[in-house]
């Protein structure tokens, strides 16, 4: 079996509220192979968000290890955290949080600009993205001037341009009516085709039904996680058969 992209083992996240403990997340132990398409489900207040910030680095766990590349991440300090998601994440949230006075090649570009990437370069990378998520005429229309859906996809465009490991998607079709959640779920297969991996937290069944794999939280716990051998990625089915 190759390396997982993603190992989380006995993770655990808990806030207080008032004078209560909440257990958001609780106890999670999974992994995620390179190329794999996951659903990450379960109601409001299951911890399908908490759960993604842990991902993303974006919180620390209060227990428990996760390894991303290989790599143990719990420990790192901010900067190192924060070199890692610039790295290796892409996110795609619900909203696609444009910056309303930048065209889409410009929104596009943001990353590689806090990277340090000469404009030339960063022009043609960002691009280049563009293109790959249909918006090719679309470069220079700001954002008041796009559709959600295109928004939505400068946004996935934005996610791409550093060529991260990982994709994650909170909730990214929530905002959107039924044919452009759609048209964006077209473009998540698409890019998991590619070999992106891509993990999408929902609530919704029409969504988690796209992917290849869905893990269900309840009271911030997996309680299942299930997978049809046939939509796994083609290196894991050949261990499968060769074990």
């Amino acid at each position: 079996m190759p390396e997982p992209l993603i190992r989380a083992v006995g993770l655990g996240k808990s806030y207080t509220t008032g004078e209560s403990l909440v257990r958001a997340v609780s106890n999670v132990s999974f992994s995620v192979q390179p190329g794999e398409f996951v659903a990450i489900v379960g109601r409001s207040g299951s911890g399908k968000s908490t759960l993604m910030s842990l991902l993303g680095l974006l919180e620390k766990p209060d227990r428990g290890s996760y390894t991303l590349k290989g790599r143990e991440v719990n420990n790192l300090d901010e900067e190192a955290r924060a070199a890692v998601r610039s790295r290796e994440i892409g996110f795609v949230f619900q909203m696609s949080s444009l910056l309303a006075r930048s065209s889409a090649l410009e929104n596009a570009e943001l990353p590689l600009a806090y990277a340090g990437m000469k404009g030339a370069r960063r022009k043609r990378k960002a691009r280049e993205v563009l293109d790959r998520v249909g918006l090719s005429q679309r470069l220079h229309h700001w954002s008041h001037q796009l559709s959600g859906g295109e928004q939505q996809r400068v946004a996935i465009a934005r996610a791409l341009v550093n060529d991260p490991a990982l994709i994650l998607a909170d909730e990214p079709t929530g905002a959107l009516d039924s044919k452009t959640a759609d048209e964006i779920l077209s473009l998540f297969e698409d890019l998991n085709r590619d070999g992106r991996t891509v993990l999408v937290v929902t609530h919704a069944p029409e969504v988690a039904k796209r992917t290849a794999r869905q893990i269900t939280l309840h009271d911030g716990m997996i309680i299942n996680d299930s997978q049809a051998e046939d939509s796994l990625p083609l290196t894991v089915r050949l261990e499968i058969v060769d074990c």
